[in-house]
Formats: structure tokens, sequence, C-alpha cells
């Protein structure tokens, strides 16, 4: 598990060794075997600065280490800002791709300490190697976690892209199509994804933007979401905040500090899937972009709309009496004998107690762009989730709420995705480098 590390004001040694920025941007022809085996050889991106002192970390200073056994930004406190972006692939050479995960990984790990993505080059004449919008701004926090589609595997044929068709997760599936379901498929899967969580907005687009440029030639963004205000709390030490309906979200959201629920529910095991080993560490992200129809919302009853949700909206505690965190009572009865929180309601359906004891850690994020076509608000939730197996965790319970949720009156899954997340990179390595190698 990641822990908050102060900011490194140590002077980064300019002998670690420079990547050349046309094998960084460029990536195509003869010149991307000679990178992967450069990369192989654990030639970093530095530059050469005069050591500073390190100053205390502060909530924009602190940073989190790019190199660990799990990838940062899942089990992270999470952050208040989101960019996200999934990739296509277009290039047909496995070691183009490899290339493209050894420079991201070089470049995350620069970025995640509040540096530029990559050295500075010594000609005046080439484009800079960083975009500067993040220059002088701290870390923010920043988190970069990777992740791969099912079509990196295997095409639309069922074709073996890169040769590691035979290393694909069973759960890695491209997630069923689910009642209410109105997808865009412009804004719905990809080969690649970066998931960057940043406390400044600036900090996390600065590093997609940097991403994608480093990828030119070998891989495009298909589609992207920015997201403001988290929708759901990954540590105890963190308030549960609230989504665009108004009720606070997340409240019994699996919390980084419950370790042995974390270790059975969101990291994959050794023996989970024998013939993905390489997953080990890792785990599944869901991502799944809901429209609310947040004028249709706000003008429905207080009374019916904690009646759908299940909780209260001023305090978030169940209807069926205590405070935020009182676990429901789901057998408790009004007056009328009806039950206090009503058989179709949100929080009943999504609960683990009536999904087999399902749970999942989300880091879902508002988001607001801008109006659509008729004038009301393209606004809603970016659900993202962690799951260790899919098929248990989150595909029932999806399909039972798009089934029975009142809730699915007032929004609409407009977009989604499932990604295989591989466990953290070792200094020296890169992201799912065990999947290649």
């Amino acid at each position: 598990m990641s822990e908050e590390q102060p900011t490194d004001g140590e002077q980064v040694s300019a002998d670690r060794g420079r990547l050349s920025r046309r094998r960084m941007l460029g990536l195509t022809g003869t010149g991307a075997a000679v990178g992967a085996a450069t990369f192989a050889g654990g030639l970093g991106i530095g530059r050469a600065t005069a050591a500073e002192p390190a100053a205390p970390p502060t909530g924009t200073s602190r940073t989190y280490p790019f190199y660990d056994a799990h990838q940062a930004g899942i089990v992270t406190p999470a952050q208040d800002r989101l960019h996200f972006a999934a990739f296509d692939v277009t290039t047909t050479s496995r070691e183009e791709l490899v290339t493209l995960l050894q420079a991201w990984s070089l470049a995350a790990a620069e970025m995640t300490q509040g540096r530029p993505a990559q050295a500075e080059e010594t000609s005046y004449d080439s484009p800079a190697a960083d975009t500067g919008e993040a220059d002088g701004l701290p870390a923010s926090g920043l988190t970069l976690t990777f992740g791969f589609g099912p079509s990196l595997f295997r095409d639309a044929q069922g074709k073996d892209r890169f040769g590691i068709a035979d290393r694909q997760p069973k759960e890695l599936k491209r997630l069923p199509h689910f009642p209410s379901d109105n997808l865009n498929p412009v804004r719905s899967d990809g080969d690649l994804c970066v998931q960057a969580c940043a406390d400044d907005p600036q900090v996390a687009v600065h590093a997609i933007r940097n991403l994608s440029r480093i990828a030119f030639g070998t891989a495009e963004i298909r589609w992207s979401q920015l997201g403001f205000g988290r929708t759901s709390s990954t540590s105890k030490a963190q308030t549960t905040p609230r989504n665009l309906f108004g009720f606070k979200d997340g409240t019994a959201n699996l919390k980084a500090e419950d370790t042995k629920d974390v270790d059975t529910h969101v990291w994959v095991g050794g023996q989970d899937d024998p013939a993905a080993a390489w997953m080990t560490g890792g785990s599944f992200l869901v991502t799944r972009r809901i429209n609310m129809h947040i004028e249709t919302w706000d003008r429905t009853s207080l009374r019916e709309q904690e009646n759908i949700i299940g909780r209260d909206r001023p305090h978030g505690a169940p209807l069926s009496g205590g405070t935020e965190f009182s676990e429901p009572n789901f057998t408790a009865t009004g007056r009328a004998k009806e039950p206090l929180i009503a058989m179709d309601s949100h929080v009943r359906l999504a609960h683990p107690t009536t999904n087999k004891g399902a749970a999942m850690l989300r880091r879902g994020y508002n988001f607001t762009d801008g109006n659509d076509a008729l004038g009301r608000l393209d606004a809603g939730l970016f659900f993202l989730a962690y799951v260790r197996r899919p098929s248990t965790q989150y595909i029932p319970m999806q399909m039972r709420m798009s089934r029975e949720d009142t809730m699915m009156e007032y929004v609409q899954h407009t977009g989604s995705a499932l990604f295989a997340v591989p466990p953290g990179a070792k200094q020296g390595g890169y992201i799912g480098q065990n999947l290649f190698t």
C-alpha cells in the first residue's frame, strides 16, 4: 500500500541517463527496439538541479511514490480532481507498445514527484520536452494508475494482437449491456487507460496531456473524462462527500485502513488465475459514465428522494435509524408494516448483505460537461470501482440494480469499460512488465 511521502528535493543525477525525445514522442520505426533495450537497462529521466532543502509536506506538496507493490491511485486517499483517459493502440508492433509503457512509467515517476515529464532537451529549436503548464506547481498528490482493456489482447475478430492473448485474465471481458444502458461507443472501452488524480486540476490535466504526447505514433486518446469533487472516501480520515443529487455518497465504501477487506475484495491473488499470474497484486477497474437527470431530480420531493436513496439527506443516516455509519436495518418496518428502507431503494440493492457479501472500492467523481442539445445539464457521476472479481462483485449487482433500483428513473449509463490494472512497477521496471516478459 502506498504511503504518503515527503517531497524529494534531492539532486537527480544526470548520470541516470537521458532518453531520446524522438524515442519518447515518436516510438516508431527501428528505433523502437533500440528504445526497448535502453529501457530494459533501467535508465531513467533526470534533470541536473541544485539540491534544495526539503519542505514539510502539505496538502499540495505531498507526493506518492510511483514504484511500489501496488499502483498508487487505488487505496490512496481519494484526491479532489480527476482526468481519466482511455487510449487506442495504433501500432501493430509489440516492441513499440512495450517502449510506450516504459516511457509512460518513467514519465509518471517524474510527474508524481512534481517534476516535468521528461528531461529538457539541449536543442532550442525542438519542441519543449514538457508542455510547461504545471511549472511551479507542487505535485498536489498526483497519482497515475494504468490499466489494460480486453481489446489489447484480442481484436474484434479474436486475433492475438501482441502475442499476449494466452495471458488475458479470465475476468477481463467486455462488460455486458445492462438493462437501461444507453451506451455511447465513443465513450466506452479502450486498449489502455490512465487515471490521473490530484488535488489541483491543472496537475491532473498536465499529466494526461504529456502522456498523450509521449504516445504519439503509438496510441491515441479514444475518450477522456474530467471529474471534480470526489464521490467516495478511500480513507477513514476523509469525510464522506456528496454527489450531484445532494446526498452523501460512498458511506459504506471500503477503506484503505481495512487491509483484510482490501485484500479480500480488491487485490488479485496469486492463485486466482494461473494463466494471468502477472496480475497478482493488481485489480480490475470498472468505469461507468452515469448521466444524472438533474432537472427531474430537482423537482422531486425530498421525501421521495430519501426513499429512493434509502438514507436521509442531511446526515446520510439509513432510514431505519441511527447515524451515517450505522448498519441499515432492512427488516425494520413502520406503522403500516412497510419496510423503512424500501425494497427498491439504492442502499438496499447495493449493500453487501444483499449481494452475497460482495464489496468494492469506489473512487468516483462528479462531472459537468456543459449542456446537451436539449439545454439540460450534461452532468452526473463518473463511477470508478476496483474489484478482485468483476464477475461476482460488480456484474450481478449492476444487473439487479438496472432492473430494480428506482434511481434508474433518474440516471442513464452512457459509457462503460473494464480494465485490468496490473501491480505496481519495480524501480527500474515498467507497468505491466510481467505481462510481456
